[in-house]
């Protein structure tokens, strides 16, 4: 199976931005997340295979805090919470400024749902913000249900994102934010042991320039560009619906996307 693209769509609904996009793992995000934030988040889901107990079964939310060394408030929010997408039995309350130590990148979630809160929310609270999500329908905003709140993160297989936001720069800066990551994994051929190759994202008015000519894309690493030279070569493409797993990719280019790691350095150019 081919490597999963760079991916990125954008859609205004009731006042949020909702952005979905390929390929960020929660830790490599977690930073535009906390910039937006109020001050407390609140973990709704999380399942994760890097923790077992003796007796193999995945540890709950509480314990991997405790592993990864994050204060926090466990909420049950009982039995009605069992297989309700992007709900765990467990909610974890705990300070925006500690989000980044949580996903250290340490471990891997292959569920993830986080959502700001403007002070520590009381059991009662916490039960309605429950309820909003868990009767959210699948595709439609969540945030307009929930007041002062200004983000939702979601994330699957640690590789597939959905950020719900009232934050108009977070669609820019998440793209950026793929774009940096798709041109840093070409440079490093996807070895995570030179990961720490230091890859800017691209000037937002680029960005924005590109959401503004299309509110989807789909980008793929141009495996022919000469390695010797350092550059990574992202050819973008405009798509008319939003990209699905298993789909062909346009033939057409509309833009390539080229960073330069000597001079540290973007540039985008029409076509190929």
């Amino acid at each position: 199976m081919p490597p999963i693209p760079l991916t990125f769509s954008v859609r205004e609904a009731d006042g949020s931005w909702i952005v979905s996009g390929t390929v960020a793992q929660a830790s490599e995000v977690v930073d535009l997340l906390t910039h937006s934030a109020n001050g407390t988040v609140v973990v709704m889901d999380l399942a994760t295979t890097s923790f077992w107990s003796p007796a193999r079964e995945l540890w709950d939310p509480s314990l991997v805090a405790a592993e990864v060394g994050v204060e926090c408030v466990v909420h049950r929010v009982g039995a009605w919470a069992a297989a309700t997408p992007g709900l765990s039995d467990e909610l974890l309350v705990m300070r925006r400024s500690d989000l980044p130590r949580f996903l250290d990148g340490s471990w891997s979630p292959y569920e993830l749902s986080i959502i700001d809160v403007p002070d520590r929310p009381n059991a009662a609270r916490l039960d309605e913000i429950a309820l909003a999500v868990g009767t959210a329908s699948f595709d439609g905003p969540v945030l307009p249900h929930l007041a002062d709140s200004r983000v939702w993160y979601r994330g699957h297989d640690d590789c597939f994102l959905r950020i719900e936001t009232t934050d108009p720069a977070m669609p820019v800066s998440v793209f950026g934010r793929l774009l940096a990551l798709s041109a840093r994994s070409s440079l490093t051929g996807g070895d995570t042991a030179r990961s720490s190759v230091a890859v800017p994202q691209p000037d937002t008015t680029l960005t924005a320039r590109l959401i503004h000519e299309s509110p989807r894309w789909l980008g793929i690493v141009d495996d022919s560009a000469d390695p010797e030279s350092r550059t990574a070569r992202i050819l973008l493409s405009a798509l008319p619906e939003p990209w699905r797993l298993g789909g062909r990719p346009p033939e057409q280019v509309d833009h390539t996307a080229t960073f330069d790691l000597g001079r540290g350095t973007w540039e985008f150019v029409a076509g190929r």
